[in-house]
């Protein structure tokens, strides 16, 4: 783990190293200010010699001076490197999801990457520039001022050595029990950013639904989970701060005492008795920032670990040694495919369970057009997101060109299949810039051809700014179906050999819907086109139609055999063409 975020340093080594050295520094121009201090005391006030008071004097000037330079300067590096160490950490962290498959990302979540990009780094950040400032100058100033003390007096510096054993084992125990309530904190970060996701994403079905009162309760559920937790671990780690003032206060005392008895018996100067004072606070400061560095390492400690996680996670989906960098056609094959998205698997052959595909087998010709129909849940989106490889096979196989999928260039293999979603999703920026997304490349009269396939031509035209016109965060500004419109659109401009469409015109009303299929039908003949829905009026005219149940194929053949053969297809058909419900009721089919 460590040598994966050291890694992240890259072009800001020189100020990683420079921070030390600055404050290395630092740390000897304030040690030996109590030094000169007490020659100040003793050869100059004590002894009334001015000139030795100008002269050491001026050297505490100097030393001030230099200390504050080195200071400022190791500030300046520490902010460099700890702030490029965090940008470097959340591209390459940003550059790993965008290699993720689906399967990936839902074992992280979408809310727990978004903590690991956002918390966890700022966390680790913190705790960088800590250690390559505070993590130096505690231990050098430790080091140094005991020495100093040593110098000055053996007898009263075992005081304070004492001290400094005790306050170590506190440490350590008070350290080693917050360690877990840290790592535990993280969780519910996730948790609280998840609610706040959900939230802003669903402010409109919130407020539609007025359900203002219940997401509040949610958040201020997990808000309270996280108090509670910080509370609990902070509690565990402040009670530092009391122990070591009280031993603090202690020394002060014994050295009092005791320097005091050695002042009056000649055996030391009150100049020493006085830098005494200096180093021994010194000392005892640094092991404050000590503590305070093992209570930053303890948090950042938890974060490093979840983004290292992010950092080492393989992608489940990855391109094969020497990859298939065309696709011949837009056929389509399945051969015993099986699926689980828990990664379930069948040594029997039996049936695999819910939410998965069972044992399919069909094949489908390119430049065909194929509905795909069935109740909700039932399979249809996970079968169709096998063919671009958004997911891997559990078991058998998916053929696309007369070749495994396996074996395409990943990219290769999703230029030439075009998927339109369930959730249509567009980006802030102008409709030329999320047309673009499926050629970035393509010309303005390119753009126009695609948004008349999909009859998204007729309501551009007639906005302000045409195809300049903004579309705000999540095309908010859009009504659902110009937005569908407009994600086909998208996915038409990569001229692909296969087109999915996934209730991609759910939103549409009936009479474009039925356009933008004839418009299909007419103009990209060569294409395969797969065409999910839920209404009968969607796919009935397709060439073939699939039908589904619970994973499985029920049916694969023309609207009208599958009338007379297909019980399943014939109780749709009649529900929605009689008005009798929906087929997704349950006992409708």
């Amino acid at each position: 783990m460590l040598k994966i975020l050291i890694g992240q340093i890259k072009q800001y080594k020189r100020d990683t190293i420079l921070t030390p050295l600055f404050m290395v520094g630092e740390v000897l121009m304030e040690v030996m200010i109590p030094f000169i201090t007490a020659r100040i005391i003793d050869r100059g006030i004590t002894a009334g010699s001015m000139e030795n008071i100008v002269r050491y004097g001026g050297l505490m000037v100097v030393m001030a001076f230099a200390s504050l330079f080195f200071g400022v300067m190791s500030g300046r590096c520490a902010a460099s490197a700890s702030t490029g160490f965090a940008c470097n950490l959340r591209e390459t962290m940003y550059e790993k999801i965008q290699t993720f498959s689906f399967s990936n990302i839902d074992r992280f979540s979408t809310a727990g990457l978004v903590t690991r990009l956002t918390t966890d780094v700022t966390n680790l950040q913190n705790a960088f520039q800590m250690i390559i400032r505070i993590a130096v100058r505690a231990p050098l100033t430790l080091v140094t001022s005991v020495v100093m003390c040593l110098i000055i007096s053996p007898r009263i510096s075992l005081i304070f050595l004492v001290a400094v054993v005790v306050l170590a084992i506190v440490i350590v125990v008070i350290m080693k029990t917050a360690m877990s309530l840290f790592r535990a904190t993280f969780d519910k970060y996730d948790s609280l950013n998840e609610s706040v996701q959900e939230n802003v994403t669903g402010i409109r079905v919130v407020k539609a639904f007025v359900r203002e009162d219940y997401e509040n309760n949610r958040f201020n559920t997990a808000a309270e989970n996280l108090y509670k937790m910080f509370v609990k671990a902070e509690s565990i780690v402040v009670a530092n701060f009391p122990i070591m003032m009280c031993i603090v206060n202690g020394c002060i005392l014994a050295i009092s005492w005791f320097g005091a008895r050695m002042i009056t018996s000649g055996t030391l100067t009150t100049g020493n008795l006085t830098s005494l004072f200096s180093y021994v606070m010194s000392v005892l400061m640094s092991l404050m920032m000590l503590s305070m560095i093992f209570v930053m390492i303890t948090m950042s400690t938890a974060s490093a670990e979840r983004i290292a996680e992010v950092l080492t996670e393989v992608p489940d989906i990855q391109n094969p040694e020497n990859p298939v960098m065309e696709v011949k056609d837009g056929e389509i094959e399945f051969r015993e495919t099986c699926f689980a998205y828990a990664g379930v698997e069948d040594t029997n052959g039996n049936g695999i369970g819910d939410e998965t595909l069972d044992h399919i087998s069909l094949k489908i010709r390119s430049g065909e057009t194929v509905g795909i129909i069935g109740p909700t849940g039932c399979g249809k989106t996970t079968l169709v997101s096998l063919i671009s490889r958004l997911y891997d096979v559990s078991w058998g196989s998916v053929l696309v060109g007369g070749r495994d999928v396996r074996e395409y260039d990943v990219k290769v293999l999703r230029d030439a299949v075009s998927v339109v979603l369930q959730k249509n999703e567009l980006f802030s920026g102008t409709i030329l810039d999320n047309l673009r997304w499926g050629n970035e490349n393509a010309t303005l009269e390119e753009c126009q051809e695609v948004c008349r396939l999909a009859c998204a031509d007729e309501f551009i035209s007639e906005m302000p700014d045409g195809y300049e016109t903004r579309i705000e965060q999540g095309g908010n500004n859009v009504s659902g179906g110009q937005k569908q419109r407009l994600c086909i659109a998208r996915a038409l401009l990569k001229k692909p050999k296969i087109l999915i469409l996934d209730d991609s015109t759910s939103a549409c009303d009936t009479a474009t819907d039925a356009k933008i299929r004839e418009a299909f039908a007419t103009r990209i003949p060569n294409t395969t086109k797969l065409i999910i829905a839920q209404r009968i009026s969607s796919v009935q005219n397709a060439d073939r139609i699939i039908v589904m149940e619970e994973g499985r194929v029920v049916g694969f053949d023309t609207h009208e055999n599958l009338l007379k053969t297909n019980e399943i297809y014939s109780e749709i058909y009649e529900t929605q063409t009689k008005g009798g419900g929906d087929f997704d009721e349950p006992g409708a089919n």
